[in-house]
């Protein structure tokens, strides 16, 4: 998808004009990237059917733009941004992932330094060359050389939000081309990890030659690794290796589950089958006399094995196996349980779509009630609402309430905490929302003590309804503050508090573990996209997922309550 690479570019012009001190520019450009690469539909296929109106039509996007995009697919190029990368050389890329570093303090590396990537960043930092700037000092430079470190782990994976409508792409279109039967993405990606290294594909056909030919001919493939009858290799034009594989149908299941995963339950499952003098590969399940007995489903493999089989979700061997074994794997909660969306934002704010709008999307995938929760507070630069805002936004949703059928829309917002633990809003006004979420947006390095008083005194606060992204980590580029967590579901469990699981691709916070975690001492949890634009209102199933990883069930989900219950 042409998505992928303008987004990038956007919002690296943005970055560019930030550094030139442009005041509006940068805004509409990383607002517009981020709504491209939320979008469903190709860019490329917009403008084939439409032109440059059709792209003008695109929330976000006005004439420019859209003449940047119209360049983009004439010439794989855009001149305004070749232009920006010339005055200052920087792989901005690289420093993505460097947490504290915004544009101006790259420019300022850029001119005074001579850095151009984050290598040249790390190398100035160890010989102790980035604390002598002004501005900068000795801890900034820790953070720096702490953040490269932290990013060497990411290095190479991609957002499971935002490969995953690529990924899906790819199998329907194999799955419709001539001789394929079905087709799976298995990996990372079927077991829904929170970031993705490579695709790896599963086909059963009736010609394989057939099948290998269409893939590795994609549109998107930008060089092809391997080419063979059952098996092919390529790197997509967005970076990511691809694999192919054909199999038999009576190999069907095994092979399914062989390149699910994970590694460390594949090992475990193995293990069972040698203890019962059988052998376990991607082939299928054979017996002593090398006679395959289970292959063709995954099912029958972990039947044959003694196991109850479970959701790809939870094969990360943490206990999974073991509770397969006793026949008391937990019920975790099903996609289609889960029927509200409890965070996004809209004009009221820093969204880009109006109230309506976010709430007929929202219907249309199906769920039965939203929250509206645009922030209030001191965060300026997400357009905070006041008071007056407020009053007026209530009586549009109250209007919004009878026009609309078939979904409901609550009075929500977004408060920030204070970093003495206090929230920025009057009591007044609080009680008169339908749901209260408080969020950290600043003071993230705070002390571990600090911070968990921070937290606990929020929590404790009896108009705070739900604790968003509870850790503040975003993925690849801030490991979140410290706390006690424990402490924190303690607090939760007695306040009756409700902790977030923020759907947004590059949060998905609170993680798998810390679900598992929180549920174990009884905090109920719950969903909130944090949309800023009603493409993005999708990612709920992102957090479905990462509920499954937890093992929640739809009993700890608040997002499967009726909107009466939830209410009460």
């Amino acid at each position: 998808m042409l998505n992928f690479k303008i987004a990038k570019i956007f919002s690296e012009m943005a970055e560019y004009y930030t550094m030139k001190g442009d005041q509006f520019r940068p805004r509409a450009y990383e607002k517009a990237a981020r709504l491209i690469e939320s979008m469903d539909e190709d860019l490329e296929d917009i403008y084939k059917k439409s032109g440059v109106k059709g792209l003008m039509a695109i929330e976000g996007v006005g004439r420019g733009m859209a003449e940047h995009i119209e360049e983009f697919v004439k010439t794989g190029k855009i001149k305004v941004f070749e232009k920006l990368k010339k005055e200052a050389p920087l792989d901005l890329e690289s420093f993505s992932a460097v947490e504290g570093v915004g544009p101006k303090m790259l420019l300022a590396l850029y001119k005074n330094l001579g850095v151009k990537n984050i290598r040249d960043l790390e190398k100035a930092a160890r010989k102790g060359k980035v604390r002598t700037l002004p501005r900068f000092g000795e801890k900034t430079e820790e953070n720096i050389l702490r953040s490269i470190e932290m990013s060497r782990e990411h290095r190479g994976r991609f957002l499971l939000g935002f490969v995953s409508p690529i990924i899906s792409k790819i199998e329907k279109d194999l799955a419709s081309s001539a001789g394929v039967q079905k087709v799976l993405a298995c990996g990372s990606f079927r077991r829904r990890q929170e970031t993705i290294g490579d695709i790896d594909l599963l086909a059963e056909a009736k010609d394989s030659r057939a099948a290998m030919e269409y893939f590795v001919s994609m549109p998107n493939v930008e060089k092809v690794l391997a080419h063979g009858e059952t098996k092919s290799a390529v790197r997509l034009d967005i970076g990511i290796d691809a694999d192919l594989r054909v199999v038999p149908e009576k190999s069907f299941g095994a092979a399914l589950q062989y390149f699910t995963g994970s590694k460390d339950h594949n090992i475990e499952l193995r293990k069972i089958a040698i203890k019962k003098g059988w052998k376990l590969n991607e082939y299928g399940l054979f017996d002593k006399n090398n006679r395959q007995i289970a292959g063709r489903t995954e099912e029958e493999i972990y039947k044959k094995l003694g196991l109850d089989w479970m959701p790809p979700e939870m094969r990360e061997n943490r206990g999974e196996i073991e509770l397969a074994q006793k026949h008391k794997l937990p019920k975790i909660v099903e996609y289609g349980e889960v029927i509200s969306d409890l965070q996004m934002h809209t004009t009221y704010s820093d969204g880009a779509h109006t109230i309506e709008e976010m709430a007929r999307e929202a219907q249309r995938l199906g769920r039965k009630y939203i929250a509206i929760t645009d922030h209030v507070g001191h965060l300026k630069i997400a357009g905070a609402m006041d008071v007056a805002t407020i009053e007026r936004q209530w009586r549009e949703i109250e209007k919004l309430n009878k026009k609309l059928k078939n979904i409901k829309i609550l009075k929500g917002c977004e408060v920030d905490i204070n970093p003495d633990g206090t929230i920025a809003l009057e009591d007044k006004y609080l009680a008169k929302f339908d749901v209260v979420i408080g969020a950290i947006h600043s003071n993230f390095k705070m002390e571990k003590n600090e911070m968990t008083k921070r937290l606990i005194r929020v929590i404790e606060n009896s108009h705070i309804d739900i604790i968003s992204h509870p850790t503040g980590r975003i993925i690849h580029r801030r490991a979140g503050y410290e706390f006690d967590f424990e402490a924190i579901c303690r607090a939760c469990v007695k306040s009756k508090t409700i902790l977030e699981i923020n759907t947004y691709p590059d949060r998905l916070d609170l993680n798998d573990v810390n679900i598992r975690r929180a549920i174990e001492y009884g905090v109920k949890l719950s969903l909130g996209t944090d949309a800023h634009s009603k493409n993005q209102l999708h990612y709920l199933e992102l957090g479905i997922a990462q509920a499954r990883r937890g093992f929640a069930t739809k009993k700890d989900i608040l997002n499967c309550l009726e909107v009466e219950e939830l209410l009460k």
